[in-house]
């Protein structure tokens, strides 16, 4: 059997292990113009967040 040469680091072994819980992040559907955008957050396109309008959007002419 196999058996290490020497103890693996902490940090050595956690560096190893920081890629594996990276996650893409969810996405949903904006109610008020149907764009992308996260969870619980203001949608970016329209400004809406929950059925009201939070920012301002310029309108483009």
């Amino acid at each position: 059997m196999a058996v290490p040469q020497s103890k693996t680091s902490t940090s050595r072994r956690d560096m190893r292990r920081a890629h594996d819980f990276l996650l893409v992040p969810n996405r949903s559907v904006c109610a008020n113009c149907g764009a992308a955008k996260l969870p619980h957050h203001v949608c970016p396109e329209c400004g809406f967040y929950r059925g009201r309008e939070m920012i301002k959007k310029a309108v483009e002419a």
